[in-house]
């Protein structure tokens, strides 16, 4: 207990609000804060030249060491990104799909995903396919190109089949492509083990980083098989050679533009905040603290939605006004949850800096009928 308070304590938005919503963005932790000013101060005082450049480089190669670890990954198949969003994307962007092609999603699944598979689909004559995320391994077939869903659901917290979509995927030789953002930070993570080509993750969500943050794994075999539509500075062989250079023979050629340093610096900071803590302590926490919650929510006979052991609770809201008049209401009271647009859902996230003060002042806050 006295660990976990000193976690909390390292979050200035909990002095005053019951902040549940890091499925959205994380709390942000002072260190972060003190390190991305201190960057700013730097850059403004400095300029942003060669030593600029020397700080930030070396700072975004940590970053990539620190979400390799925690993806139990090799830090040459992680590539730097600005969000889960953007690695799905740009994955989705560089396989060679073409009218004719699969590629098969969960019904519930996030616009990171969904967005680029309708582009797929009016711009490279791709068939999109969505089917419940339980029912993702049923599924797949020989027409199937892509499996595109997300490991844990934004919608519900649900958990996905991944064992036995990678072991239907194999069969028809289809790869997958999960969307972590719900996962990273928030639930044990082995990409190895899981056995998926591909794994976006966000920085600014359970990482509590800024956003513009995140991370694509890129398994070994599929380095040099994905596409690279955009390579950037770190993606070369050989800057100085022009055309001459190739790419490099690692994830780094899939990274996305260099951040700025203050937001490198200050998702170093965040991260390294949590993993004083313990990833494994902070899961267990935050999934036994949502697991009470939703408990809570079925005692005051709210409707809460099929759920893993992860950090997500949602919860039938009535329809859409109902969640956006809640989640406002909650708001001006200090508790800050979200409402999920088109499920008439509220959904609260809830992180180990969470306390059971927290839950209470949401149940408080939504009354005997849980909106």
């Amino acid at each position: 207990m006295d660990a976990a308070r000193s976690l909390r304590s390292q979050f200035p938005v909990l002095e005053r609000n019951a902040y549940l919503n890091a499925g959205t963005c994380g709390p942000v932790p002072e260190t972060a804060r003190a390190a991305a000013l201190d960057a700013w101060e730097y850059a403004t005082g400095e300029g942003r030249s060669g030593a600029f450049y020397e700080r930030l480089i070396p700072l975004s190669e940590e970053l990539r060491a620190r979400y390799a670890r925690l993806l139990n990954a090799s830090a040459d198949h992680v590539a730097l990104t600005a969000g889960t969003s953007d690695g799905c994307a740009h994955v989705i962007a560089a396989l060679d799909l073409k009218p004719g092609d699969e590629v098969l999603t969960a019904d519930d699944e996030h616009p990171g995903v969904t967005g680029p598979l309708i582009a797929a689909r009016e711009q490279r004559g791709v068939t999109v396919k969505a089917v419940p995320l339980a029912e993702i391994p049923g599924a797949i077939s020989d027409t199937t190109t892509l499996v595109a869903c997300s490991h844990v659901s934004w919608h519900s917290g649900a958990v996905a089949p991944v064992a036995e979509i990678v072991a239907a995927a194999a069969r028809f030789d289809v790869p997958v492509l999960l969307d972590g953002a719900q996962g990273v930070g928030a639930i044990g993570l082995d990409v190895a083990a899981l056995g998926v080509p591909f794994y976006a993750g966000s920085g600014q969500k359970w990482l509590c980083g800024p956003v513009g943050t995140g991370m694509l794994y890129v398994s070994p075999e599929w380095t040099e098989r994905l596409g690279s539509p955009a390579p950037s500075y770190g993606g070369l062989t050989d800057h100085a050679a022009g055309l001459a250079s190739g790419l490099v023979a690692n994830a780094r050629r899939h990274d996305t533009p260099l951040r700025d340093l203050s937001i490198v610096a200050a998702a170093v900071a965040a991260f390294d905040v949590l993993d004083a803590f313990g990833f494994q302590a902070l899961q267990e926490r935050a999934a036994g603290l949502a697991a009470r919650l939703a408990d809570e929510l079925r005692a005051r006979g709210a409707t809460v939605i099929d759920r893993g052991a992860t950090t997500l609770v949602a919860w039938d809201a009535g329809g859409d006004e109902a969640a956006v008049a809640a989640r406002d209401r909650l708001q001006a009271a200090g508790v800050t949850i979200r409402d999920l647009p088109g499920a008439g859902r509220l959904r609260a996230s809830v992180g180990a800096w969470n306390d059971e003060e927290d839950l209470d002042r949401l149940l408080a806050g939504l009354g005997g009928g849980a909106a």
